[in-house]
């Protein structure tokens, strides 16, 4: 069973390729001129489309997350430096600040073009001059200036009106200008066209550069970032694109200078305060000896030195660490930390604040730079500035529980040196204010020492930046154009102009509502088809002579044998002919049908019985006379109304008389039967021609008095719908014994033996002439 349905489903693919085949094949140089017409639009389009160039650059940015290659030594320099991701720098690069920067450093505000015949393309290597503005910024928009050069006197014309030098800023109705040499210009082989220029404001200039970029992660585990231009000129996309790795650099740079500065501000002002209440401690020694007299000091007074020294540099330290602490809350619980920074804790020993502190600092720099290129909404920000809202709880609570921590070893300190002032009883008054004064020196001298060298730390920072990114390879531009891509333009037209062809032969044949192939014939109806009949464009209504052959006269004949397959035979030899509707060429085939029977040597009768609108008397060429008309009336004997037709031997002809007026009614009279008895008895073969079946009931009415019913239908001419109607009747006025002639079978495609319904056959003219034969499968 499952054979079957495969075999089946193989026939029915097998049978849908043949019908497309057939459908399209005889139309075939329409797709040949289709295809033709398609080269010649993608060739007149490649002529006057611009070839697009892609230059590409390699990037390797410093990220935290995806490792450094920075080597230690470099780290231990570099204290100023923030942490980097490389998502965040791609949205950089992208940003229209650095491509502005680019745009005015090249003079691309002002490209120079020359119109040549086909298309207008780009001077940039071939004009020998050069445009730049004083304030790019204030430009105003020109669509297109005329340049002239003069090579001799050095002299830039505009609109053969204003001359101006090279090398000087000059005011010119469109700004002021500086025209230099072109430091790109190569001498072109042939002679270039009149240039021209443009003036754009790098405002509007940007977003477009911006779309001819592409910037990305080479992958995701590594910080590699390429970056890609597109531009018709090979050597301006290699120039844009090293012009931005060089601003993004510059930007970068210039970024870690400005916090070098800050932190070197908040050092020298600390160092300037501490230096002045030094100077002013020494000062007061210095008075205090030479007014006391004191200069020596006991043992004792040496080892209470001693211990009270190491007292207060502790209590010093605290002090000091609690002031950190405070200007650090400070610094955290500000809201704005744009105007200024901390370098760094000063001394504070807490590993874990240190390191929040960083983190800190590093999320407010990236939420800084990011913020100038996204806006406020954006995830990323978003995400940055979540995670700043919670390091900064954090860093206060770890400063609470380092001051409390602090407080009480201040309170300790101040203890011991309780038990210690004790001891200062014993010691001369005048030794005891010396020591206060050294003890005060000596605090001071150690916090000055501890700013000078956080002072040359952040110096060497500043003196060491350098930028986080390193240029793995410089932009190349490729040696062809990436678009347009000849070939895919080329395959791309083709393909849209057989599309054309394929639409316009299916909107022809598809929409018609008419019969064109013999498969729509045999899906609307069960009734198998007995032969096909190609559309003879002859004005001879009788096709079949004898001694000639052709092709349709071979048509008729192979009708001829195929009625056997309804059971037609010497006791079987009635057949009716009838149609939907008038024009499907009925009487066109029973009047040939009958032609090809009477040349086998039967007695063949051809019958008019079309009361309606009779033709076969015109087909054979003879007279209108007494017919069946008369018969049914009485008015005549059946062998007063047959003829004998004396161009064609054997075949005998009874015209439909005169028309009556109630034609359905004379052939229910009875005596119809009669007359086919009669004419069964002495013919061969009986042909009788009726009227159309769907119009009038005649044809049902001498359906059941014949052994064979041909239904003729139409090609292009009979509707789809009344083959599907045939079916449908059948089932209350049965048809005996039917079978479809599909008439009219027209050639498509371009040629006459493109029939498109089955085989070809191209016959000599003459009988006995050399047979031609060729065999052409439509489906």
């Amino acid at each position: 069973m499952q054979t079957n349905n495969h075999k089946i489903t193989e026939e029915k693919e097998e049978n849908l390729v043949q019908q497309l085949i057939s459908k399209y094949i005889p139309y075939w140089p329409m797709f040949l001129l289709a295809c033709i017409l398609g080269i010649g639009a993608a060739y007149a389009y490649l002529q006057h489309a611009t070839p697009i160039y892609e230059a590409d650059a390699t990037l390797i940015i410093k990220d935290e997350k995806k490792g450094n290659e920075d080597s230690k030594m470099m780290e231990s320099l570099d204290q100023i430096s923030s942490k980097k991701i490389v998502e965040n720098e791609i949205e950089v690069i992208q940003s229209r600040k650095l491509m502005a920067d680019v745009v005015k450093k090249l003079g691309l505000y002002a490209p120079i073009f020359e119109k040549g015949d086909i298309r207008t393309s780009s001077a940039y290597l071939t004009s020998p001059v050069s445009i730049l503005a004083a304030t790019p910024d204030s430009l105003l928009y020109f669509k297109s200036i005329k340049l002239n050069f003069n090579i001799h006197n050095q002299e830039v014309t505009l609109n053969d009106t204003f001359k101006y030098p090279l090398n000087q800023l000059v005011n010119t109705r469109f700004g002021r200008l500086e025209f230099l040499p072109n430091k790109h210009y190569e001498k072109p082989e042939k002679a270039i066209h009149q240039l021209y220029f443009s003036l754009i404001n790098p405002r509007d200039l940007v977003p477009g550069l911006l779309q001819s970029l592409k910037v990305e992660p080479g992958s995701k585990l590594s910080s590699i970032v390429d970056l890609s231009y597109r531009d018709e000129v090979p050597e301006r996309a290699e120039n844009i694109l090293n012009e931005l790795i060089k601003s993004y650099k510059q930007s970068e740079i210039n970024e870690k200078d400005a916090l070098a500065k800050n932190t070197l501000l908040f050092v020298e002002d600390r160092l300037d305060l501490v230096s002045h209440d030094l100077d002013s401690i020494e000062r007061k020694v210095q008075k205090y000896k030479s007014g006391q007299g004191a200069v020596d000091v006991s043992a004792q007074g040496q080892l209470y030195l001693q211990n009270v020294s190491a007292n207060d540099q502790k209590l010093s330290d605290v002090n000091t660490q609690l002031s950190v602490l405070n200007q650090v809350e400070k610094f955290v619980k500000n809201k704005d930390n744009s105007n200024g920074i901390v370098p760094s804790t000063l001394g504070v020993s807490d590993p874990m604040l240190s390191q929040l502190m960083d983190k800190l600092y590093t999320s407010e720099l990236d939420y800084e730079k990011l913020k100038k290129t996204v806006g406020e909404n954006n995830p990323n920000l978003v995400a940055i500035k979540d995670q700043i809202n919670k390091i900064k709880p954090n860093i206060l609570q770890n400063i609470q529980s380092q001051q409390q921590s602090l407080i009480a070893t201040k309170q300790n300190i101040a203890a011991t040196n309780g038990s210690y002032n004790s001891i200062l009883q014993s010691v001369p008054q005048k030794e005891r204010q010396l020591l206060d004064i050294s003890r005060e020196q000596q605090i001071k001298s150690n916090i000055y020492s501890f700013l000078l060298q956080k002072k040359e730390e952040s110096e060497i920072a500043y003196a060491s930046t350098v930028s986080n990114n390193r240029v793995v390879d410089y932009a190349q531009a490729t040696p062809d154009p990436v678009s347009p891509k000849k070939l895919l333009i080329y395959f791309v037209s083709v393909f849209v102009f057989l599309g054309i062809c394929f639409a316009l032969i299916t909107i022809k044949e598809s929409f018609t509502g008419k019969l064109l192939y013999r498969h729509e014939v045999e899906a609307r109806t069960s009734i198998p088809i007995l032969g096909e009949v190609a559309l003879d464009k002859s004005k001879n209504p009788i096709v079949i002579e004898a001694g000639r052959r052709s092709f349709i006269a071979e048509e008729f004949r192979k009708l001829r044998i195929s009625l056997s397959f309804l059971g037609v035979d010497s006791s079987h030899k009635k057949i009716l002919v009838t149609s939907s509707i008038s024009g499907e060429g009925k009487s066109f085939i029973a009047a040939n049908l009958a032609v090809s029977l009477a040349m086998t040597g039967k007695k063949v009768v051809l019958v008019d019985m079309d009361l309606n609108k009779p033709t076969l008397a015109k087909i054979l060429n003879v007279p209108t006379e007494e017919g069946v008309t008369e018969f049914l009336t009485g008015d005549k004997d059946p062998e007063e109304i047959i003829k004998r037709n004396h161009e064609h031997e054997n075949l005998f002809f009874i015209s439909a008389g005169n028309l009556p007026e109630n034609p359905s009614e004379l052939l229910s009279n009875g005596k119809v039967k009669e007359l086919i008895d009669y004419l069964e008895n002495i013919f061969d073969m009986v042909i009788i021609d009726t009227s159309p079946i769907v119009l009038v009931t005649d044809g049902y009415l001498l359906t059941g008095l014949c052994d064979a019913t041909l239904y003729v239908v139409r090609h292009n001419y009979t509707p789809k719908m009344l083959i599907k109607r045939i079916d449908e009747n059948n089932h209350i006025n049965p048809i005996h014994n039917p079978a479809i002639i599909f008439n009219g079978v027209k050639m498509r495609g371009f040629f006459k033996n493109n029939y498109g319904y089955g085989y070809d056959y191209v016959y000599g003219k003459k009988y006995g002439e050399k047979e031609n034969k060729k065999s052409l499968v439509k489906y």
